[in-house]
């Protein structure tokens, strides 16, 4: 089974950056379509970005211009690079593959928008 490891996430003030890592225990970027997805308390887990094994990518419309997805199959980690901060982007942040989920959650990592 793959293990998934999320991290970068942490407290920032609202406008800030962050970077998100997701390293997998194998190499699974090269042969499926990944996301990045997030809950936040009482919510639901939805979908924030994915990257096909093309390289196409694509954005739920309220990160837009503010995060950008990308991946290093040679490292075996995804990446989401988060600029423009806001507080409703306060949520625990996931990795996983795209439509259909093949793996077990990992932890997740908490990123906090607050001033």
């Amino acid at each position: 089974q793959v293990q998934l490891v999320e991290s970068g996430g942490g407290l920032v003030q609202p406008g800030g950056s962050l970077r998100l890592s997701c390293t997998a225990s194998r190499s699974i970027f090269s042969i499926a379509s990944m996301a990045w997805y997030r809950q936040a308390p009482g919510k639901q887990r939805e979908s924030v970005a994915y990257i096909t094994i093309s390289s196409s990518t694509d954005y739920r419309d309220s990160v837009k211009g503010r995060f950008t997805i990308s991946r290093d199959n040679a490292k075996n980690t995804m990446y989401l690079q988060m600029n423009s901060l806001k507080p409703e982007d306060t949520a625990v942040y996931y990795c996983n593959t795209y439509s259909p989920i093949r793996y077990n959650w990992g932890q997740g990592t908490q990123v906090t928008v607050s001033s």
